[in-house]
């Protein structure tokens, strides 16, 4: 039998026969593993001669032998065309995970700013404020037809920093409807030159809709039609001999001429434009996104795909042993990772976020996906390789900061690997397999015994995982207990791992299931039902507290030697904390420099800042009574806010009338009695 035949073997003749009824057409295909995790999602303009070639040789010991090897099923979707099929890939990568795709993940959206109404002629009579006199905010979220979007920015601060820049040229408003239509005399903002007064009419509706304008010209980059219509407006209060007005549009101008002057906006064609830098080195790559909106740059935010030696080790496989192969535009092998890692990106981050007309990219990027890029958006779209003057001074400063965040990523990965390890060697764990090395810390805080709060911090792949986090809330207990608090806590924690072990027959808690070892970014692999002990407890305190932990591990019958307190030192200095051990050693001191230590102290505080923070919230909520509201029937957290937001607090809207409840966006005649009712 030959080795092909052989490698066959391994896989279903339903499998191998789906393989051969594949059609010759454009399409994409995905692979899954017998646990029906999704292994790998991809693409090819002829689904039966793609397909196949995973099948019909002998991939060896390569990373794509290791996965097919995995393969147990497989989807396919037949599509009309290449760009079809490249949308529908990087959609299903997105959205699925699978294991052998370079993944960009970022659930954060992008945030806008925002100026509420449409645009158009406005009547002061019988409008709505945000109609008469639109409002400038801060928004993340999806957008609509209703107001006008101006992005998407890369930070909160670049919406922020152009907030405050039209603030300072054009005085619009930034304040909610609900306190514009309460103000009875103009606020500080007015008083510092940041606002026109629309709220006390201090500027009429005309006035304002052509600062709107210009506000949102600007926006578009369009300065210098901005200038020149500012102009024009002032030498026609000039001729009027409107003296006072025509001062402050020349005072507008002089302040846009400021703003203009220190951004060093220069290009007047480019108008809305990404830069897009790639950086790859020690498996690890960064691509780092600059944005031009406008014709400002606004920064930048990195973004650091994972699967990467995986997926560009498949992809080259494929290339070299396939004709339908994804073409690269990369002219050498040393460039196609970059490459690759770039495409992926452009594919998957466009999908959500519109694609400006113009990306200038530090790697040739397919034609193809350009195309399908433009096609999706309804627009052209020119991608850039070799930029000149501004565009690449704009790529370099791009570059730059790709490979400083790159660095900046790979210096705190060795650091904190380098943590583990030191950890592990002065606590005599086993050093095989530190990234699944799995620690969980608790702490408790409370006021004078008011809102006791107890945490859990989870760490494990050398990082912080906040996902794992657990705030757990104390009661039955004296006010100011700390070790009843901590007991409760941790029998709460541990006891379902008894019981879920019981339930599955019993789990030798030494040798608890690792991870799963194809994917070390997924959570640590677990049987159904069944929690994972962690390799080391930490308790944040000393004798006292480590021995409630001894007594409640011991009535669970698990292991003393997970469980470690961190006892402050003399003077309660940072560097001179102990390690209290519960199962009899003697006390360690790892030294002030000792990287260990910086471990402990790290995940030590990071529980301390939960659990401070939970306590908190709980406090706020219990005095200022916040959480009266959300129980009355019918009140929600919207509700709530608007109600808290115009009355100033539970206090007012105690002592509001039904009539004056009634008023509220949202709030019935029948809901405000049932408000005034709960609160009295």
């Amino acid at each position: 039998m030959s080795e092909d035949e052989e490698a066959l073997r391994v896989h279903s003749e339903e499998l191998l026969a789906q393989v051969a009824a594949l059609p010759p057409l454009p399409g994409v295909y995905r692979y899954f593993d017998a646990q029906d995790a999704l292994l790998y999602v991809g693409k090819a303009r002829h689904l039966k001669r793609r397909v196949s070639s995973y099948f019909t040789k002998n991939h060896g010991g390569t990373r794509i032998g290791h996965m097919v090897s995995k393969i147990a099923r497989m989807e396919t979707t037949v599509v009309r065309s290449e760009a079809e099929a490249l949308l529908l890939e990087n959609n299903l990568i997105k959205t699925l995970n699978p294991k052998f795709n370079i993944l960009f993940r970022d659930d954060k959206s992008y945030p806008y700013l925002k100026i509420t109404g449409v645009p158009g002629p406005v009547s002061a009579q019988g409008g709505s404020p945000s109609q008469v006199f639109p409002r400038m905010a801060y928004y993340r979220g999806s957008v609509d037809k209703k107001h006008r979007y101006f992005g998407p920015y890369p930070s909160a601060w670049a919406v922020k920093e152009s907030i405050q820049l039209l603030q300072k040229v054009f005085r619009l408003r930034t304040c909610e409807d609900t306190v514009f239509a309460n103000r009875t005399r103009p606020c500080l903002l007015f008083q510092i030159k940041r606002c026109s007064g629309p709220c006390v009419d201090l500027v009429s509706p005309e006035a304002y809709a052509a600062d709107v304008q210009h506000a949102e010209a600007l926006l578009r980059g369009e300065t210098q039609e901005v200038l020149k219509a500012m102009e024009v407006r002032m030498m026609a209060h000039s001729d009027k001999l409107e003296f006072e007005q025509a001062a402050d549009v020349r005072n507008q101008m002089q302040a846009l001429s400021r703003v203009l002057h220190q951004q060093s906006i220069e290009t007047a064609d480019d108008k809305d434009v990404d830069i897009l830098a790639v950086r790859v080195q020690g498996g690890r790559a960064c691509v780092n996104l600059a944005m031009v909106r406008g014709g400002r740059h606004l920064g930048d935010r990195p973004y650091f795909p994972v699967h990467v030696e995986d997926a560009a080790a498949i992809h080259e496989e494929e290339a070299e042993g396939e004709g339908d192969a994804v073409p690269t535009a990369a002219p050498t092998p040393a460039r196609r990772v970059e490459a690759l890692v770039l495409e992926a990106f452009i594919a998957q981050h466009y999908i959500g976020v519109p694609v400006p007309p113009v990306l200038v990219c530090s790697e040739p990027v397919d034609k193809a996906l350009i195309e399908a890029l433009g096609e999706q958006a309804g627009t052209r779209v020119n991608a850039i390789h070799q930029p000149r003057e501004q565009r690449r001074a704009w790529l370099d400063m791009a570059q730059k900061n790709a490979d400083l965040q790159l660095a900046r990523l790979l210096a705190e990965e060795g650091s904190q690997q380098a943590r583990t390890r030191a950890l592990a060697e002065a606590l005599d764990l086993p050093p095989e397999d530190l990234d699944q090395l799995t620690i969980e810390c608790f702490d408790i805080s409370h006021t004078a015994g008011e809102s006791t709060q107890a945490s859990c911090v989870v760490f494990h792949h050398h990082k912080m995982q906040s996902s794992e986090y657990r705030r757990y809330k104390i009661e039955g207990i004296t006010g100011g207990d700390d070790y009843a608090a901590m007991r409760q806590v941790l029998t709460r924690r541990y006891s379902k791992v008894v019981e879920a072990a019981r339930e599955a027959g019993g789990i030798d808690f030494a040798a608890a299931p690792p991870p799963d070892a194809e994917n070390p970014e997924a959570a640590p692999v677990k049987p159904k039902g069944v929690a994972r002990l962690p390799d080391l407890v930490l308790i944040d305190g000393g004798k006292g507290q480590v021995g409630v932990a001894r007594e409640v591990f011991t009535a669970l019958g698990l292991d003393l030697t997970r469980i470690v307190g961190v006892e402050k030192g003399e003077g309660r200095k940072v560097g001179l904390e102990e390690l209290v051990f519960a199962d009899g050693r003697e006390k360690v001191y790892l030294g002030k420099d000792s990287a260990a230590l910086m471990l402990v102290a790290q995940i030590r505080d990071e529980a301390h800042r939960f659990a401070i923070t939970g306590m908190r919230a709980a406090r706020a909520k219990v005095r200022v009574g916040g959480g009266q509201l959300e129980e009355i029937p019918g009140v929600g957290p919207k509700k709530r806010a608007r109600l808290l937001q115009r009355f100033g607090g539970v206090r007012g809207v105690a002592s509001a009338s039904v009539e004056d409840l009634a008023t509220v966006d949202g709030i019935s005649r029948d809901l405000a009695e049932e408000i005034y009712r709960a609160l009295r």
